[in-house]
């Protein structure tokens, strides 16, 4: 493999030098697999080896394939992007707007102006948010009692919207409602959904929302990056019995089938034999659904778990169908047009349909957006299009 040489160096030397316990990294062309790679451990200072199978949690990875079901049941007419989703969703028609606070401190809120539709959720426009990036939603939070999303539980969803459905992008936990209009709309839970639709028929054993007792025994440990840069394992893990499978964050996996997950997005939803959608359809989730907005600079409200986040400074960004759309070719040589996301453990992926190759870079680390695995996948991506 061409890219092996400088790519795998790059990896292999961050590893050796402790500035990453661990990484996974894998790159497709048409032609198939060009570049794969772990290096280091599943946990800092044991022995375990980071592998190709190794699981790890891909968290936000999870949005793109959630989005995929819910864009087969809207090929199959089962769903409309721009049909008011309260009418399948009734505990929606009951999200208000927080509108501030009063001097009480109490969360001033009202009704939206408009309703949420599956186009505002699979592009993170209807006015939910993250508390990690949003202090009122903190505040919120914390004075009404209601748990962050990881618990899994169905109240995590009733958080208020931050502004009306439509008016700007604003990361948040549009796609766990997603998830769970596709429970509506099929009659069938989030896990068996995929499994049977997507999952499956993609060949993406190791990808689940519970693990298995084999899953478990690869599975790599979440690490914390304190404010010297030291890392540590920590533990972390979602709710084994969670009220909802969180369709925003909930998976855990392997790169080699998350790669075959993007050489499907690659291939206009064609993979192993298997159509997952059409290609016209692929074509529709890869174009700008946000219109004139942009996706701005993303602020933490909570370091521990995310530093602030700007993708590609200086370049307009758009959104497509559950994809970030880099609008300008990227210094690595992904072109403009292209897809991508991330997860909040610091995994990413990148789907370049023009120059058709995509490619998976994962660690285990937070906060998320940690500069070490930033330049790390930038240098791996660089050598991946020098190779082509």
């Amino acid at each position: 493999m061409v890219v092996a040489s400088g790519a795998g160096q790059v990896l292999a030397q961050a590893v050796e030098a402790g500035h990453v316990p661990g990484v996974i990294a894998l790159a497709a062309d048409d032609g198939g697999v060009i570049y794969q790679g772990a290096f280091g451990k599943r946990e800092a200072n044991k022995d375990p080896d980071m592998t190709l199978d190794t699981v790890v949690w891909i968290a936000s990875m999870t949005k793109a394939v959630t989005s995929v079901a819910a864009m087969q049941l809207v090929e199959q007419g089962r769903v409309g992007l721009d049909e008011p989703l309260s009418e399948r969703l009734p505990e929606l028609a009951s999200i208000q707007v927080l509108d501030g606070f009063d001097d009480a401190g109490q969360p001033r809120l009202r009704p939206p102006r408009r309703p949420i539709t599956l186009r505002h959720l699979l592009t993170h426009t209807a006015g939910f948010t993250y508390d990690i990036w949003n202090a009122d939603m903190i505040r919120y939070q914390e004075c009404v009692g209601i748990p962050g999303i990881v618990e899994c539980k169905n109240v995590t969803l009733q958080t208020p919207l931050v502004f009306d459905p439509g008016e700007r992008w604003e990361y948040g936990i549009n796609i766990d409602w997603a998830g769970k209009m596709v429970e509506a709309a099929s009659g069938q839970k989030l896990d068996a959904y995929l499994q049977q639709n997507v999952l499956g028929p993609l060949g993406m054993k190791d990808t689940s929302f519970s693990l298995s007792a084999s899953q478990r025994a690869r599975l790599a440990s979440v690490h914390q990056r304190d404010d010297k840069g030291a890392l540590a394992p920590i533990e972390f893990g979602l709710p084994e019995n969670p009220e909802f499978h969180m369709g925003g964050g909930g998976l855990n996996g392997t790169a080699p089938d998350y790669l075959a997950f993007t050489q499907m997005i690659m291939h206009g939803g064609r993979f192993n034999g298997a159509q997952v959608l059409r290609p016209e359809t692929v074509d529709q989730m890869a174009q700008n659904h946000i219109g004139p907005l942009e996706i701005g600079a993303m602020t933490s409200a909570i370091p521990a778990l995310t530093n602030d986040v700007e993708l590609f400074p200086g370049m307009s960004k758009k959104w497509g169908l559950s994809f970030l759309i880099n609008t300008a070719q990227a210094p690595t040589g992904r072109s403009a047009g292209s897809l991508a996301w991330a997860g909040l453990a610091n995994t990413y992926f990148w789907i370049d349909r023009d120059k058709r190759v995509c490619g998976v870079f994962l660690s285990q680390v937070l906060p998320f957006f940690d500069h070490t695995a930033i330049d790390l996948l930038t240098k791996f991506e660089t050598e991946v299009y020098r190779a082509l």
